[in-house]
């Protein structure tokens, strides 16, 4: 019986050593399956079943037991009971994970928005476009190269290319359509990069500029430069990695200000020589967009009333964490039409139906690369300057996010193409398609 019971409390030792192991694990795991759930299901308009049988659907996340209160507008996760986290949506800032039980019932600010514009045709509103049919375009070829991400494999949900201003193929996977919103993950680094580059073209801020961050003035981090910060070349410390508990999780689903933890790391490189990718920076440089605007409410509005509504990107929701700051590493959702509006505005040089929102000069700043990237990475944005995908322009740059999430610019081609899905795939093969449609 000595023997039974020595053997029970072994097991249970081991039982309880596992769980405190596991358990900022497990923390995380519930918190990206709430938070993604709040997001799809009000953000986005799924239904929870199809969120956790899709986007969910992988491990660990899809062992958390997933629940959805649609009148309170929340959702919870569990990990084998063990945890709950609650994510709750908030009216015009999209879903955030809570810490306290008062973050439920937390006054917010929302940003205020510009009016849609639903008379003027396709790309300047959200009326449909004038269809044109161009000779020197291979609808037959094109339409080839986009139904082969549509499969089991690749997973695509929606693939859009815009040729001379006008879309000539669009195709979505059953379930969407073109008013379906998509998540962006990292590609609202770009859209946080644009931000900058309106600012520093209307005279309120110089990217060359010392990063104004009071914290760093006693340091070596003084000399970091809102460049350095924009090319992640600023040399601090940083661990962008999804697949354990790292800097980059640990911000996304703990923090409730995600601007500071990059601010708080100190200095293992030399800045403008140590490139490393860090969605810390990025948010940390949404913050610092802050400190240039009198009010928060002015922040709030800045990046939809002088760039995201005012090119007809209405459908588009900027998620914020819970001070306020929108995550500009990981979280804005529009529709894949919304999303080539984004491109064309880089593809035309950053003027938009003759009002110049950024310059030319801006374009080459931010597709320049940045040293110790080779060739691949300019001010959040991704380029080909090194030929990485050997069919595709040299001079062709694009937005990434996770799982394939990518508006790709192409200016020789006059082109911008949109993808959407939950899964990598074969880039190269399929832009090379896409290409070679142009007779």
């Amino acid at each position: 019986m000595k023997i039974f019971k020595r053997i029970l409390l072994l097991i249970l030792i081991t039982i309880v050593g596992v769980v405190i192991y596991n358990y900022p694990k497990l923390n995380l795991l519930a918190g990206y399956s709430a938070k993604n759930i709040a997001s799809s299901v009000f953000v986005a308009d799924r239904t929870l079943e199809f969120t956790d049988t899709t986007d969910n659907d992988f491990s660990p996340v899809n062992l958390a037991a997933d629940a959805i209160d649609l009148e309170n507008k929340n959702a919870t996760s569990s990990a084998f009971g063990l945890l709950t986290r609650k994510a709750i949506f908030r009216e015009g800032l999209g879903a955030v994970l809570t810490l306290e039980e008062s973050d439920e019932t937390a006054d917010y600010l929302v940003p205020r928005r510009l009016k849609a514009d639903n008379n003027t045709p396709y790309p300047y509103g959200n009326a449909p476009q004038i269809d044109t049919v161009f000779a020197s375009l291979d609808y037959d070829k094109l339409n080839e190269s986009v139904d082969l991400l549509f499969d089991a494999v690749h997973k695509t949900r929606a693939v859009l290319v815009i040729y001379k201003d006008k879309i000539v193929s669009e195709k979505y996977v059953d379930g969407f359509d073109k008013n379906s919103k998509l998540l962006g993950w990292s590609m609202t680094k770009s859209l946080l990069s644009t931000v900058f580059g309106i600012m520093e073209t209307q005279g309120g801020i110089n990217v060359f500029d010392k990063a104004p961050i009071a914290s760093w003035q006693n340091d070596d981090r003084k000399n970091i430069t809102i460049n350095n910060l924009l090319q992640m070349n600023s040399g601090l410390e940083w661990d962008e990695n999804y697949e354990k508990i790292s800097d980059a999780t640990k911000m996304l689903f703990l923090e409730r200000d995600m601007t500071k933890m990059q601010e708080n790391k100190p200095l293992v490189g030399t800045p403008n020589e140590s490139w490393n990718y860090s969605s810390g920076t990025s948010n940390l440089l949404s913050g610092i967009l802050r400190t240039y605007f009198k009010t928060h409410q002015e922040y709030l509005d800045f990046w939809y009333t002088n760039f995201i509504d005012k090119i007809g990107m209405n459908s588009m929701v900027l998620e914020a964490d819970l001070s306020g700051n929108y995550v500009g590493s990981s979280y804005s959702w529009a529709t894949a039409r919304d999303w080539s509006k984004f491109g064309l505005l880089y593809l035309k040089n950053g003027n938009w139906n003759g009002e110049e929102l950024f310059t030319k000069d801006w374009v080459t700043y931010a597709t320049t690369p940045t040293l110790g990237s080779n060739g691949t990475y300019g001010a959040q944005f991704w380029l080909n300057a090194e030929n990485d995908f050997k069919d595709v322009p040299k001079n062709m740059y694009y937005a990434d996010g996770f799982q394939g999430q990518r508006v790709y610019v192409l200016p020789d081609q006059e082109m911008v193409i949109v993808r959407f899905g939950l899964r990598n795939f074969d880039e190269n093969t399929f832009l090379k398609g896409v290409i070679e449609s142009i007779k």
